[in-house]
């Protein structure tokens, strides 16, 4: 019944028709009948293209650049220098340098990382290289 219902709505059988077939599916007896009368409703037409199935009218945005790992490794071993006897600040260093080179070459994200990578790790250098004069001169 739907079928001959929706043809109907669509526009694909007139008044007439549809009512005459609702009929005979109310005095059909078997599905064979049934099919019979639905068999050769016309089938829809597939819908033409809204502004819902148009593609995205707007070039997408391009994905954000990736953050520089050396970048990541300069700042975190710039922090964990000074637990490291200096060691951490001196990788921070090279770190930091080697990020800032890769950044000017590829485009990444992570400029502002190098730098306090660096920063931190000449500070924590020079803290060590302090420390490591004012005890020689304590120790003369």
């Amino acid at each position: 019944m739907h079928v001959l219902k929706d043809a109907f709505t669509e526009g694909r059988l007139t008044l007439d028709e549809y009512e005459d077939r609702v009929g005979q599916a109310y005095r059909a007896r078997t599905y064979q009948e049934l099919d019979v009368l639905t068999a050769d409703v016309p089938r829809p037409r597939p819908p033409a293209p809204g502004p819902a199935m148009r593609p995205y009218p707007y070039p997408l945005p391009p994905p954000p650049p990736r953050t520089n790992g050396k970048a990541i490794a300069a700042l975190v071993c710039s922090l964990a220098g000074s637990g490291l006897c200096g060691v951490g600040s001196v990788v921070a260093v090279v770190l930091g340098h080697s990020a800032k080179r890769e950044i000017a070459a590829n485009g990444d994200d992570g400029d502002g990382l190098a730098t306090a990578g660096l920063w931190i790790g000449y500070l924590g250098i020079a803290s060590w290289a302090l420390l490591f004069v004012f005890s020689v001169i304590a120790g003369s």
